[in-house]
């Protein structure tokens, strides 16, 4: 009677453990926003007839990946492993599980008011409100008596810019003021996922690696989260200021500190280990998205406007889109039971996903006529890469652990 009792009482398995029912909504976004996009590049080569969408669709796209799609990712690693940072009890279910519905009903509004007015403003509503438990939960684990609490520290700081984000475009999905969605994309990509993805990278690629790669020495100086951090919110705020040509100066150092962290780091030895080999791979990209953005803004000096949005999408498609892959894939077969190596599959898809970069990058380099198609490349790209990985990794959030223990 008292097993039948637990049994009736214990919650589904996507809500056994927070980075489950997260990554799977996750998942399910990503491929969501990436196939309205898609269409949107589709119907631009004339292949199929516009969509009257409520937003301009290029700030349509930048929403929904930036304050929808790798939220949602960070927010299931941060819920799971923060805790184990501080080294404080797993969150309960209880706590963690109504922030996630305000998100998920948000999203569901907020995407059909990309179609009928004045809904959108009501889904990003509750994905605020949603953004706020998480982010109350978040900050109680961070902000205790633990005294290596500064990486949690920044990365809850940083999702509190990010609430931010969510309140400028729900200020732009008002009042229809680009104003508002600069700010929206400055506070979003500068202020909070930057910071979150470098500042989890700073702590756990150095980790990770000394456990595999032979005679290695940990390198996690402090002075680099300052180099990266202070540049990244100083170029956001140029950015959202209006002055983005003067990002240069502070991408320099940031792309020197990045690139050393590579190096330190050991890039090459790590390839051995795929699931190693793809954090590193995805962290290399970082220093190579500031040194683009360092060109680019130099070259504004001399009067030539070069690379359009490439330093951008070698950030968020190979920085955040790389390091994402990698991580997800590695918290899941950790938390699943399973073994920390990464199958053919997985690695392949990952090869996939850095081809999906060099074409998007490459896409704001070719002439003009090419660069819808180019775009649509990388996108449909994208779409294959994440779709074949979800068919591998969303089935596993609603499969128990196959070592039996709870999670």
């Amino acid at each position: 009677m008292q097993t039948q009792t637990k049994a009736a009482s214990a919650p589904p398995i996507l809500f056994a453990a927070p980075h489950r029912a997260m990554f799977f909504s996750g998942g399910v976004m990503l491929l969501v926003a990436f196939v309205l996009w898609a269409f949107e590049l589709v119907s631009r080569v004339g292949a199929v007839a516009p969509l009257a969408w409520t937003l301009p669709p290029g700030w349509m796209h930048a929403l929904l990946v930036l304050a929808g799609v790798f939220p949602l990712f960070m927010f299931g690693f941060l819920l799971t492993a923060m805790p184990r940072w501080q080294g404080a009890q797993d969150v309960p279910v209880t706590v963690w599980l109504p922030p996630w519905r305000l998100l998920v009903a948000g999203w569901a509004v907020a995407i059909i008011g990309l179609w009928i007015p004045g809904l959108l403003a009501v889904g990003l509503l509750l994905v605020l409100a949603g953004w706020g438990g998480v982010l109350r939960v978040l900050w109680g684990v961070a902000f205790n008596d633990n005294p290596d609490s500064l990486h949690a520290r920044l990365v809850t700081t940083a999702l509190a810019a990010g609430a931010f984000g969510v309140l400028a475009w729900f200020v732009f999905a008002i009042t229809g003021d680009g104003v508002w969605g600069r700010v929206a994309i400055g506070l979003g990509v500068w202020w909070c996922l930057l910071p979150v993805f470098f500042t989890v990278c700073h702590r756990m690629i150095p980790f990770f690696s000394s456990n595999i790669v032979k005679d290695y020495v940990v390198v996690r100086p402090r002075w680099a989260l300052g180099i990266v951090l202070g540049a990244s919110v100083i170029h956001g705020a140029l950015a959202m200021a209006g002055f983005g040509a003067m990002t240069w100066i502070v991408d320099a150092p940031a792309a020197a500190t990045a690139l050393w962290l590579s190096v330190q780091w050991r890039l090459i030895p790590a390839l051995r280990v795929p699931l190693l080999g793809m954090l590193h791979i995805g962290f290399a990209w970082l220093g190579i998205a500031f040194l683009l953005s360092t060109l680019q803004g130099v070259a504004a000096l001399f009067g030539h406007a070069w690379l359009g949005l490439a330093p951008l999408h070698a950030l968020g498609v190979g920085f955040f889109g790389s390091v994402l892959l990698g991580m997800v894939s590695r918290v899941t077969l950790g938390h699943s039971g399973g073994k920390l190596v990464a199958d053919k599959l997985t690695w392949s898809l990952f090869l996939g996903l850095e081809l999906v970069v060099v074409v998007r990058v490459a896409g704001e380099l070719v002439p003009p006529s090419w660069s819808s198609g180019v775009m649509l490349a990388a996108a449909l790209g994208w779409i294959g890469v994440f779709g074949l990985w979800g068919t591998r990794y969303l089935p596993v959030y609603l499969r128990p652990r196959s070592d039996g223990r709870p999670g």
